[in-house]
């Protein structure tokens, strides 16, 4: 069973990975989020994925500031608030009153979140360009 769970695991770690991938050029699509996704499902999946997704230019250049310093991009920011805002808005929608309750105490806490505890930074300002 261990070994089905970690094969679901790793097939949905590259499901995020390619939709973070055409997230790049799409401006729908949340790359950060994805990306984390992705990393977290390939560290409960198989721990080869996780080390090379961790090696990579797309988690170095996407998520590794958001681990390590706990700061985004003000785009990359920007995108997952509207994502997130556009999820949770389609769960209040099609949900009964008690899980909209619901609904609304996760986004406020994932908003409070990204507004007060993930610092924005400007792109430029670093020398990793």
């Amino acid at each position: 069973m261990k070994k089905i769970i970690n094969g679901i695991c790793v097939v949905l770690g590259f499901i995020c990975l390619g939709l973070g991938i055409l997230g790049i050029v799409l401006p729908i699509l949340p790359t950060t989020p994805l990306f984390l996704g992705a990393a977290c499902l390939f560290a409960k999946g198989s721990a080869r994925f996780h080390k090379w997704f961790m090696n990579t230019k797309l988690y170095k250049k996407y998520i590794e500031k958001a681990f390590k310093e706990k700061s985004m991009d003000r785009t990359s920011k920007r995108k997952m608030m509207i994502t997130l805002g556009i999820v949770f808005g389609i769960g209040l929608l099609f949900s009964p009153m008690i899980a909209k309750v619901i609904i609304l105490m996760v986004a406020a806490a994932h908003f409070y979140f990204l507004i007060f505890r993930v610092k924005t930074e400007e792109r430029g300002l670093l020398n990793d360009n």
